[in-house]
């Protein structure tokens, strides 16, 4: 594994691509706790002269509260090798059972936040939060209520400051597949 930094911009279609393929993991630590979930929303990009990632949790997820707690979070970046991790931390709660070792994964320290990454990932993103507002349903179009939020648990919206950002040399040509 050989980990270098990059700009936060760099490989934005690969992921965002793989973002709304497998997903991408999202991962907060709190009290000495871990959780990761897996995340098929989000937007990088800059705001207020700052690279930041957007992402969307709601209140009803168990990681909302590691990052309600702790203010920061990590996004790490599968390859196919983690497909089936994917599909366990897209559909098992970690308030219910151990995620991470149900899943094969390992989380790792990262940079420069306490909240760690998820090991033999691609690519990873360290995030600290900026600013937190929550959905508002009188402001949102009915077809998004509709297909989204049929059960009422609207997200919660973290933007999260990106602090550091690298990528697996190694592995760059994933990216693409």
């Amino acid at each position: 594994m050989h980990m270098q930094d990059m700009r936060y911009d760099q490989h934005f279609a690969e992921v965002m691509q793989i973002l709304t393929t497998r997903g991408l993991f999202l991962t907060s630590a709190a009290q000495g706790k871990t959780n990761t979930m897996i995340i098929g929303w989000g937007l990088v990009g800059s705001v207020w002269g700052k690279p930041v990632w957007t992402v969307l949790v709601r209140p009803s997820r168990y990681t909302y509260q590691f990052i309600e707690q702790s203010g920061e979070f990590t996004i790490s970046v599968p390859g196919l090798d983690l497909e089936r991790a994917c599909k366990v931390c897209g559909s098992v709660s970690g308030r219910d059972r151990d995620k991470l070792a149900e899943a094969g994964l390992r989380a790792v320290p990262a940079r420069k936040v306490k909240s760690p990454v998820i090991d033999g990932c691609i690519a990873h993103y360290e995030c600290r939060v900026l600013h937190s507002n929550d959905v508002q349903p009188g402001s949102l179009v009915q077809q998004i209520i509709s297909g989204a939020y049929r059960n009422g648990d609207f997200h919660r919206v973290y933007w999260g400051e990106i602090l550091a950002s690298y990528v697996d040399a190694d592995r760059l040509a994933e990216l693409r597949a």
